[in-house]
């Protein structure tokens, strides 16, 4: 029902009609020898025929162990291909019996070993035959052991499984359907995002249109910075460590200074970069030693608050925003030595420097060895997109501005540098690439309690957030509020997003009820309010360019 609604919703975009497949059996002898014809090395791991409404049970699988629920008619194949370099990575493939004539790749999360079916899911919910791959190994989210010593494998992790499963899903689908997708899509989020930006440099042939959710673009920046955030508040014994129990309170107050600073309260911090937050608000004083800070700590909340910058003013990475608090157990962390030792893997293993490398060798040293081995060639940082633009590409960039995982920064950073990039093509960015930052929205899904801002837009990783079965919008399920039929829309037939409104449920397990919606506005505009109507209806804003 919903995707009859998406067709219907996207106004005057031409969508083919779903097609299904020829009489073929959804076998393994089926798919080996669709690769075979295609002179692609590789082994079947699975063929099965899910039913309408049916559940694809996942097995084995550390990273993403939920089964998509509720899926329509299906052929799922699971397909491990041997590389150039003689490594092995894995991918699965959704092939709806209602095709909508187009191929989606989904994306992958920190190092995650493993195929993302319930982001598969989510995408066959639309009818897209749609991808993922385990990225060549098995492993958890923060696991890394597996490149040590084995730099092929970075490389598969960096984006050689994603480009080889792209190619050869788009030779099963033409196989399969005895006709080639007529569009081809990419979406994901954090490490996904990332690699929808890096194929899209280096394979700009690949995909038509890339949704690219908080990328984690600068690997060898970005990987040491969550160590070097995580040093400010250690250890746990120092007169300048931070409890866990003052983030809600700091958290507080910066809403209380930064909301109302946007022109309207209602607890959304809509414009973090330009509030003038005055942190000795949280200063004790004499006598008082509860729900404040010393000095020391004072200090601590200004190297959260300001970008890593060492010697000779040289920039390293960006800064946590005012309105991330929430996520500070993790983030900014509670004064644990594991805590930091989980976090040393990409300076370990990717960089191969060993068990004996501990964070107190982080220096400047370290990233400029980072930035000169590059490991895997994963840092997505080849700005002049030039290539992408010329073959038609578009890209629907989004992050979130309470996000405390990944520096929202980092994303103006990859945009200016882009927009730098392609002056010199004469190309206007906006006809290509919208930098969507999303206020109140954690990082790729979710908003904090206190906030409680609209942050759904169907981007990658946010319906499996919710639900095994969710896909799109409910009840919303179009060009406005999808980032998926957003990015479909201007592909297709140039409809490029001037808004994408966010929702935000009372419920967001049932979606039953609406509490909030808000139209989140392309960089550099923002959503103004118009003075007079509901703040929590899209309808009482606008997009407008504010400075």
């Amino acid at each position: 029902m919903l995707f009859a609604i998406s067709l219907l919703s996207l106004g005057t975009l031409a969508l083919a009609r779903p097609s299904a497949p020829r009489s073929l059996s959804c076998t393994a002898a089926t798919f080996e020898a669709f690769l075979a014809s295609s002179n692609i090395t590789a082994t079947v791991n699975s063929a099965q025929a899910i039913a309408a409404n049916g559940t694809f049970e996942v097995t084995n699988n550390t990273a993403y162990p939920s089964s998509p629920t509720k899926l329509q008619a299906l052929c799922a194949v699971e397909v491990n291909v041997t590389s150039e370099a003689g490594t092995h990575y894995s991918f699965g493939l959704f092939l709806p019996d209602a095709w909508n004539n187009r191929f989606l790749a989904v994306g992958n999360g920190g190092y995650a070993g493993g195929i993302n079916y319930i982001d598969m899911g989510a995408g066959a919910g639309y009818g897209f035959a749609v991808m993922s791959t385990d990225t060549g190994h098995s492993g958890g989210f923060q696991e890394t052991a597996w490149a040590y010593n084995n730099t092929e494998s970075i490389t598969d992790w960096g984006w050689r499984a994603m480009h080889g499963s792209t190619v050869a899903s788009k030779a099963l689908i033409n196989a399969w359907y005895g006709s080639a997708s007529e569009y081809n899509y990419f979406s994901g989020c954090s490490v996904g995002g990332r690699q929808g930006l890096r194929a899209l440099q280096l394979f700009p042939e690949d995909f038509d249109g890339v949704s690219a959710g908080a990328p984690a673009w600068w690997t060898t920046h970005n990987q040491l910075w969550a160590v070097k955030t995580l040093t400010y508040n250690y250890p746990a014994n120092a007169s300048h460590f931070i409890p866990s129990s003052m983030f809600n309170v700091i958290g507080a107050e910066v809403i209380k200074q930064c909301d109302p600073q946007d022109g309207v309260t209602d607890t959304i911090i809509s414009d973090p970069f330009r509030c003038n937050f005055n942190p000795l608000t949280l200063l004790c004083a004499p006598n008082v030693t509860e729900s404040c800070l010393i000095p020391d700590q004072i200090e601590t909340l200004n190297k959260i608050y300001n970008d890593w910058v060492e010697t000779n003013q040289t920039y390293v990475f960006s800064h946590l925003l005012l309105g991330t608090e929430a996520s500070w157990n993790n983030d900014v962390g509670t004064g644990s030595l594991a805590t930091l030792e989980s976090q040393s893997g990409f300076a370990q293993d990717l960089m191969q420097l060993g068990d004996s490398w501990t964070f107190e060798d982080l220096t400047i040293e370290t990233v400029e060895l980072a930035d000169e081995i590059n490991p895997g060639n994963a840092t997505a940082d080849d700005f002049d997109l030039s290539p992408f633009y010329n073959r038609g590409g578009k890209l629907i960039h989004h992050h979130g501005l309470s996000d405390g995982t990944l520096a929202t920064g980092s994303s103006l950073y990859f945009y200016t540098h882009v927009v730098r990039a392609i002056w010199e093509h004469g190309i206007d960015v906006d006809d290509f690439y919208r930098l969507f930052l999303i206020p109140g929205m954690e990082h790729c899904q979710s908003t904090p309690s206190n906030m409680n801002a609209p942050w759904y837009i169907a981007g990658a990783n946010q319906p499996a957030s919710i639900s095994t079965s969710l896909h799109s919008v409910p009840c919303f399920s179009d060009a406005k509020h999808d980032v998926i039929l957003a990015l479909m829309a201007w592909v297709e037939n140039g409809t490029a997003p001037d808004s994408i409104i966010a929702t935000k449920w009372v419920d967001d397990n049932t979606q039953a009820e609406v509490s909030r919606q808000r139209p989140i506005c392309p960089y550099p505009k923002e959503a103004k309010y118009n003075g007079t109507g509901d703040v929590d209806s899209a309808d009482s804003w606008e997009c407008a360019t504010l400075y």
